[in-house]
């Protein structure tokens, strides 16, 4: 598969995908990454943030406090259903079109489930942010109620559970090898994955339990991580030994030689 083909697969991927957040339990999904979200973005600062893919119409980093915010789609703008999500570009999520090192927030919602490659995306915003730049991850839990509903039936041919759920843990190995630190891992999204809105809103009483008797088997969970400044690598020094010879191939002495030469010779 070329490049060009590669890259129509990840579209239509993406395309199926943000289609599920304008139900009624991908909304009110989004509308909590949201309040996440706002627990985080205004502790982050910088010049330049950018969200890589628009899954729904909600957004995201209202409580950023950046003032250039930036949204790639990662599909065309005329086939996002009009004006319903605003982008400022369009790109692919692993080959970002910005120079190395010159954002400080990336926010990925849901990008991780939907690509190809995700740790050539990892990779890119690597390569994209600056020392000491954050990201901001949101991704389902493979680990999770709604995992369970992914083997119900035809769900497992139909986003979101058609997706590849990555574990935080194995997330955090991945940051971690590009040298990242994680400072933050939170689950949330502890009801189950009806589409009913109004039956959806009646069982919010599972987000208080989940969040105290489960709190790591949410539906989802947001992953902040910092990357960490270039170091340099101390290099131990070669030491060398050179015998320098005299006339004759005899050694030349070393100064503490040469002075009991002297002495021997004075004497």
């Amino acid at each position: 598969m070329n490049r060009q083909s590669e890259h129509d697969a990840a579209v239509r991927v993406w395309r199926r995908a943000r289609a599920w957040f304008h139900f009624p339990a991908g909304r009110l999904l989004l509308e909590q990454e949201r309040e996440q979200m706002a627990s985080v973005l205004p502790n982050l600062f910088g010049y330049y943030l950018l969200q890589v893919g628009c899954p729904g119409r909600i957004d995201l980093l209202a409580a950023s406090r950046i003032r250039h915010s930036i949204v790639m789609l990662l599909e065309s703008p005329r086939r996002t259903g009009g004006g319903q999500n605003h982008g400022d570009l369009y790109g692919v999520a692993d080959a970002l079109p910005f120079a190395a090192e010159s954002l400080d927030v990336i926010v990925l919602p849901h990008v991780l489930e939907f690509t190809t490659d995700p740790h050539q995306v990892l990779r890119e915003v690597e390569r994209t942010l600056i020392p000491e730049g954050h990201v901001i991850i949101t991704c389902f839990n493979p680990w999770s109620l709604w995992t369970l509903w992914r083997w119900v039936g035809w769900r497992r041919r139909n986003p979101p559970w058609s997706g590849h759920f990555h574990s935080s843990a194995k997330v955090q190995d991945w940051l971690g090898l590009l040298g990242f630190d994680t400072l933050m891992v939170r689950s949330f999204v502890y009801y189950p994955p009806v589409q009913h809105g109004a039956l959806i809103r009646q069982l919010r009483l599972f987000e208080h339990l989940g969040r105290r008797f489960q709190p790591f088997g949410g539906a989802v969970y947001i992953l902040l991580a910092k990357k960490r400044l270039a170091t340099l690598t101390p290099i131990s020094p070669r030491w060398r030994f050179h015998n320098k010879l005299l006339p004759g191939g005899a050694p030349e002495p070393t100064a503490r030689h040469s002075h009991l030469s002297t002495i021997k010779g004075v004497m």
